[in-house]
């Protein structure tokens, strides 16, 4: 992530690591076997998609506890992958 940012969270340590982590995932999955293309390979880009939105959507929340209830929220997508 080199680019200037133009949303606060892309400044976040944490978003940039799990933006890299998904196109990591992406490139991992190229190799995956044709029929899991949309099973398992699927679901570990959309749960790794889901923890960098997360992350984004919490960090221009205002109050506190909808912020934590989408940092609580990461949790569950991480045992997915």
């Amino acid at each position: 992530m080199k680019e200037t940012a133009k949303f606060k969270f892309e400044k976040l340590h944490i978003w940039q690591d799990a933006m890299d982590k998904g196109e990591k995932i992406d490139s991992l999955t190229v190799d995956f076997p044709k029929k899991e293309l949309y099973n398992l390979s699927s679901q570990i880009c959309r749960a790794m998609d889901s923890v960098a939105l997360n992350i984004s959507e919490g960090s221009i929340i205002q109050s506190t506890p909808e912020f934590r209830k989408f940092w609580a929220m990461l949790p569950v997508h991480l045992p997915r992958l």
